[in-house]
């Protein structure tokens, strides 16, 4: 009978993997189509063929400019920015192992806002210095709630309020910089803060994928030890993890991809929080995938970047202003679930 069961127990698995391998496929696929239109859209409209001529070498000179300088580096760094940001939130929602740990939730990303903000009013332009202090204050948040959060170990429910309370006191603290702050800092630190890609161009979009390549290199690491995690503490001890090292590990892992999110664009909400969540129903996993959530993501950020240029003619929104109008409905619809099954 054990026997039939630890078959059987394999061939779900395999399985399990099929299906995430076959729908990881057909995002990034439908992550490519949405990309190719995005090139195409816009006050100066290309077609295909256009976008062929300039991989090619054939294109005019305006069409270079166009797809290269204004129109790639936006592309390029939703994807980019939307899977990091994915993986981030994936890594939380598995520590804590409940959906509503995300580090835009739990005061992370605050953490990232108020490190940037001190740059900025330190006098501070570079994407190196933002990035600097993104990841620092990130790091610090994160360390702080961990500290105030652990009891003989540290419980998601409890990492998750800390966090929020954490977050609201940190939010409070860059309201009182930005008053402080002399006009033209506080105006920039607040469009900043507003979260949009229109001000991505290469050398930033560059330092910030050198970051994110150190995430990804760390990925498959961090994912067999979140699985391990994810058995619990105790099981995950007997089988010689170190528990309380491993989760600092992926709290900077995790703070890492956001951070190098919010230094170049600024505080991006519930892509994060919704991005782990829907590539667990389309994969069918019982937990979070740093492989599924990736590329829904990307889709995620992509297609909010896309509403935010294009949903209202004449208008350029943030994107942040985007996710957070989709998001917040998620958010909503999130909160009423868990509150029904009692967290």
């Amino acid at each position: 009978m054990s026997g039939v069961l630890v078959l059987r127990a394999g061939t779900l698995s395999l399985r399990a993997k099929r299906r995430t391998v076959v729908v990881c496929a057909l995002l990034w696929v439908t992550l490519l189509a949405l990309a190719l239109w995005a090139f195409t859209l816009g006050s100066y409209p290309l077609s295909l063929g256009d976008l062929a001529d300039v991989v090619s070498g054939d294109a005019r000179n305006s069409v270079r400019t166009v797809v290269l300088e204004w129109r790639a580096p936006r592309i390029v760094a939703a994807v980019l920015f939307g899977a990091a940001l994915a993986v981030g939130g994936a890594i939380f929602q598995s520590l804590t192992r409940n959906p509503l740990g995300s580090p835009d939730v739990i005061g992370f990303t605050t953490g990232s806002y108020t490190g940037v903000v001190l740059a900025l009013l330190a006098g501070a332009s570079s994407y190196s210095a933002l990035a600097a202090g993104a990841l620092t204050g990130g790091l610090l948040t994160a360390f702080t709630v961990y500290l105030l959060a652990f009891r003989r170990g540290v419980r998601g429910f409890r990492l998750i309020v800390v966090g929020i309370a954490i977050g609201a006191l940190l939010h409070s603290v860059n309201t009182w910089f930005l008053v402080k702050a002399d006009v033209d800092t506080a105006l920039r630190a607040a469009v900043w803060g507003a979260g949009s890609l229109s001000g991505i161009g290469w050398p930033a979009l560059l330092m910030a994928a050198v970051l994110t390549a150190g995430v990804a290199l760390a990925a498959p690491v961090a994912q067999r030890r979140m699985r391990w995690l994810e058995l619990g503490d105790e099981t995950a001890a007997m089988l010689g993890i170190p528990v309380e090292r491993t989760k600092l590990l992926l709290v900077v892992l995790g703070v890492a991809a956001t951070a190098a999110v919010t230094a170049a664009a600024g505080p991006i909400a519930f892509v994060a929080l919704a991005a782990p969540q829907i590539a667990r129903r389309l994969t069918g996993r019982g937990s979070v995938d740093l492989a599924g959530a990736a590329p829904v993501g990307a889709l995620l950020l992509l297609g909010a970047d896309i509403a935010a240029q294009h949903a209202i003619p004449g208008v350029l929104l943030p994107t942040g202003a985007v996710t957070v109008c989709v998001g917040g409905a998620y958010l909503l619809v999130l909160l009423v679930r868990e509150s029904r099954r009692g967290f």
